[in-house]
């Protein structure tokens, strides 16, 4: 009789909205406890997506016949040597190149302000300084805060140390780990394997375009300032390289500070800048990014504009990274199951019909 006029429906609503409240208001405890997994797992992390990007070009070395600890150690070497090559090479004339950048951003600001006589207050007597004050008075605060700079400093290091360290393991037994996860998959579900077989494609996809986008923007839009004789030619190809991390934005920024400096320099490098903004935009969009992507990863823009947006107010730095694969898994994921879903909402009407 009891049983008869229970309401399970209504019982489990109050069940899960009394997990809820217990969640909420020990919500600091949980976040306290969560923050410390992840920083925990957090080289980890790094060292199985380092691995894991890694892998097709392990998989490249061994289809032309090379053994795979050679091209495991040939793998290692090459990143060790851009490592040392930026380093040796690289940094100190991107310093020299920001210093000189530095300096043009501030007297366009110093121009900006004697010619439409704008009085920013404080603001104005900081940007006026030189650059060699605002570095001295930088030099000062990190002085003042050694330890923990160098705290900070170690604490990155040692990071980057054991996120190599496990991914260089990880890329050993990469084949392994994929053979065991694969045979998992068939015994759980066959449908499921099919599943991360398509996401692990795209994936692979994205990356390798990733990669060969990386190299073409630096070399591109390098040679395209050094041609219009822009002074920070290598920092901008550097700059829109690593851009090219944030989708459509990325370049953009780039293509701001190229202008803004120029404009400094001379009026015909600020033309010649802007046509090679225009020219850079439509050779990128329309050419070398259909050609390196195909249509494999193609993406709507409002989406990708979207993702970037939710991705930085919800993670930061890394949700405007991540924002354009975790689109490309979103989406993957509801092609493949688009007719599951259909099917379960042509249920639900049919439900409430009766």
């Amino acid at each position: 009789m009891f049983k008869d006029k229970l309401n399970y429906r209504l019982l489990n609503i109050v069940l899960i909205a009394t997990l809820v409240f217990i969640i909420y208001i020990t919500g600091g405890l949980w976040l306290g406890i969560v923050s410390k997994i992840i920083s925990i797992l957090f080289p980890f992390i790094i060292a199985f997506v380092l691995a894991y990007a890694l892998y097709p070009f392990l998989q490249f070395l061994k289809r032309k016949g090379i053994n795979k600890n050679i091209a495991i150690t040939i793998v290692i070497a090459v990143i060790l040597g851009v490592i040392a090559l930026l380093v040796a090479l690289v940094i100190p004339l991107l310093f020299n190149q920001l210093s000189s950048l530095f300096n043009g951003i501030l007297a366009f600001v110093r121009e900006l302000m004697t010619d439409y006589d704008l009085n920013l207050g404080p603001l104005q007597a900081t940007l006026t300084e030189s650059f060699n004050e605002i570095i001295a008075g930088l030099g000062k605060y990190v002085s003042n805060g050694a330890v923990s700079v160098i705290n900070s400093s170690l604490n990155v290091i040692s990071i980057f140390i054991i996120a190599f360290a496990s991914a260089i393991y990880l890329l050993v037994d990469m084949d392994k780990i994929r053979k065991e996860f694969r045979e998992l998959l068939l015994r759980r579900n066959v449908k499921l394997f099919n599943y991360f077989k398509i996401l692990d494609q795209e994936m692979k996809n994205y990356l390798t375009g990733f990669i060969k986008i990386v190299g073409i923007t630096l070399v591109e839009y390098t040679l395209a300032f050094l041609i219009i004789g822009h002074p920070n030619a290598i920092l901008l190809g550097v700059l829109a390289a690593v851009a090219t991390l944030i989708p459509y934005f990325g370049g953009m920024i780039t293509n701001v500070i190229a202008a803004v400096t120029a404009f400094v320099i001379s009026p015909g490098l600020f033309i010649r800048t802007i046509i090679c903004f225009f020219v850079l935009s439509a050779l990128d969009g329309y050419v070398i990014n259909p050609f390196v992507y195909g249509k494999t990863n193609e993406v709507h823009p409002l989406v990708v504009i979207f993702s970037v947006f939710a991705g930085g107010i919800l993670f930061g730095v890394i949700g405007i990274i991540i924002s354009l694969p975790l689109a490309i898994l979103i989406i993957s994921t509801y092609k493949f199951y688009k007719e599951d879903i259909n099917e379960k909402l042509g249920d639900i009407k049919s439900k409430n019909k009766n």
